[in-house]
């Protein structure tokens, strides 16, 4: 708003300056006037000159926030992820440096981190999903049913759910046959990619929406597809949060869907996980899904606000 409100300032001060010197070349102008308009243009230079050092001050304070937050937040969430695990999911556009850094945040609450599965563009594409509907149904595990009506990325997200997370503790740390089978049929496919170990059961799942938009014909559809997978991650483990930058709580993106969606009642979101303060948040929703309660956190539409409250005692992630 600020940076707006300079550039306003200095363009209006240049049209001043402009007719100033037209004015100051016409002789049949009063000198009044011009003495008027003198006194404009010097106003308006002294405030664009207040709101560079107000954006200045505010650059700084920011920065100074995010340096004490990143300084901060290891002690701030210690301990309240203990006994846990979490897994993370890529969508394609998704920010890596956000990712390594949560990673590095859940360990330091006590969590263990299983791994990555990165989803690929190929998953999303619309000629793909008869082939990812026969996928399912050939590695679905033996006790799953599907739900009558469902569509080739409910079951693909159902499937893939039972790989990477779970809600019984004696399957927590474990890599069993079925998970391996899953991981290795879709990344042979070409729809995932995974690094560390996912296929070992996590309790947590975090989602990682795109930095940018799917604004293309068909974005919508895709942004439905990956929240197919939130909800069946949510459902399957313990708890999950889509996470994603500001942008992605905007009109198209993935957060924005989410929480126009019925999904919400269940899938925690958090709309500045690009920020040191908003992986702290993103720790906080965690702990918080454990205890069955979801949120809508940071700074974008329709959020209840920009951390948990009450805020989640320290030590008890349940």
């Amino acid at each position: 708003m600020i940076d707006f409100r300079y550039h306003l300032v200095s363009i209006v001060a240049i049209f001043l300056a402009l007719a100033l010197g037209i004015i100051l070349g016409s002789t049949t102008l009063s000198q009044s006037v011009t003495k008027g308009l003198q006194r404009q243009t010097s106003s308006l230079a002294r405030s664009n000159e207040e709101l560079r050092q107000s954006q200045a001050r505010m650059e700084a304070q920011l920065k100074g926030d995010e340096s004490f937050a990143r300084a901060m937040g290891p002690h701030l969430v210690a301990d309240r992820l203990n006994g846990q695990s979490v897994v993370f999911m890529e969508t394609p556009g998704a920010s890596n440096d956000s990712i390594e850094q949560l990673s590095a945040l859940a360990k330091s609450a006590g969590a263990t981190v299983t791994g990555r599965v990165t989803i690929q563009k190929k998953f999303l594409d619309d000629n793909q999903t008869g082939t990812i509907d026969e996928l399912a149904n050939q590695l679905r595990p033996a006790a799953m049913a599907f739900p009558e009506g469902s569509g080739p990325y409910e079951k693909a997200a159902a499937v893939l759910a039972s790989a990477v997370v779970t809600r019984d503790g004696a399957m927590t740390g474990r890599e069993d046959a079925s998970a391996a089978s899953v991981l290795g049929g879709f990344r042979q496919a070409g729809y995932v990619t995974v690094s560390g170990k996912p296929g070992q059961h996590a309790t947590l799942a975090v989602m990682i929406a795109p930095s940018s938009l799917y604004a293309y014909e068909g974005g919508d559809s895709d942004n439905r597809a990956l929240l197919a997978l939130a909800a069946a991650l949510d459902g399957t483990g313990r708890g999950t949060v889509v996470g994603g930058p500001s942008t992605a709580a905007q009109k198209g993106g993935l957060i924005a869907a989410l929480r126009d969606s019925d999904t919400v009642k269940s899938v925690s979101s958090q709309d500045t996980v690009d920020t040191a303060s908003g992986q702290v948040v993103t720790i906080l929703a965690l702990q918080n899904e454990l205890g069955g309660r979801s949120g809508r956190y940071g700074t974008g539409s329709g959020v209840n606000g920009y951390l948990p409250s009450p805020v989640p005692a320290a030590g008890g992630s349940g």
